[in-house]
């Protein structure tokens, strides 16, 4: 038993000591930034009047989407704004956030063009919310695809009889509780959480094939959550090209026709914040699963 507590608490404490530590670390580089740029105000002047290209970056897993969003919109609305480049380095992530995203993307496409960059991983969620772009095009060493649905949970009905949990329930309905954690899944559940994946998945590929031109009955070539390289994906319809960002950009300036481009920079401070973000997130799962690891 002091082995199970030891086991559940040791990752908690380190994961604790890892917030504290860098929260004091986040504050601390606010406040240095804050002070730099109260000497540099001349590094803050606003070129949005002359910006007409924006770029918009998707990295990381696909959870809150909101201030992505709110930057696609904020392109479709700006009139300066003749055409987009969609950067994208992310595994994918939960459903609803990437159809919005996609949907986002397809709307922008409507009134000015849009080509999707595939930095270092566009799959999954990521490819669904980069299709409609007018063209996709991906960094040779990148992975693209993963074109599939899942859905997991675990079973720790044999850990709650060792430690002597046992749960209680009070459900109206027959599914309720289709996907608990607390003993093995029926018949009838399955059953009704494969119907969910399969009608989810039909989706996918309904999409993919309509945003890419493919066929959806040989869907077996192009998604069946297969990862592909660069050129893979190439060949079976999935990007239009194989290439660096530079590719992407001149891409992008071909089919806005913008040919003195200005982009639109991101906030500093915004981005300043953002790099502290991702770091500290990236950090704190590598904490996290060296906590898990060692016991």
């Amino acid at each position: 038993m002091f082995n199970f507590f030891k086991t559940i608490f040791t990752p908690i404490i380190a994961i604790l000591d890892f917030i504290t530590k860098y929260f004091k670390t986040i504050v601390f580089l606010t406040i240095i930034y804050f002070i730099v740029s109260s000497n540099n105000t001349s590094g803050l002047t606003s070129v949005e009047d002359n910006t007409n290209l924006q770029k918009i970056e998707l990295a990381g897993p696909i959870l809150n989407v909101d201030k992505v969003l709110d930057e696609i919109n904020k392109a479709k609305t700006n009139p300066n704004i003749k055409g987009v480049l969609l950067v994208v380095n992310s595994p994918g992530g939960s459903v609803a956030p990437s159809v919005e995203l996609a949907y986002a993307i397809k709307e922008l496409r409507a009134v000015k063009p849009v080509v999707a960059y595939a930095s270092g991983v566009m799959a999954s969620g990521s490819y669904y919310a980069s299709i409609w772009a007018n063209k996709i095009i991906a960094n040779p060493g990148s992975m693209v695809g993963s074109i599939g649905v899942i859905f997991q949970g675990a079973n720790v009905e044999e850990l709650m009889k060792k430690i002597g949990v046992s749960t209680q329930t009070i459900k109206a309905g027959k599914y309720k509780e289709a996907g608990t954690f607390s003993r093995a899944w029926n018949e009838n559940e399955k059953e009704e959480l494969e119907s969910v994946i399969s009608d989810t998945y039909d989706m996918f590929i309904t999409d993919v094939s309509n945003a890419r031109k493919l066929k959806k009955q040989n869907n077996e070539k192009y998604a069946n959550a297969h990862i592909f390289t660069a050129r893979q994906a190439k060949k079976v319809g999935l990007i239009d090209e194989v290439g660096t960002i530079s590719t992407a950009k001149n891409e992008l300036y071909k089919i806005s026709k913008v040919r003195n481009p200005v982009w639109n920079k991101q906030d500093k401070f915004d981005k300043f914040i953002d790099r502290i973000v991702s770091e500290t997130i990236t950090n704190f799962s590598l904490k996290f699963n060296d906590g898990l690891k060692a016991y």
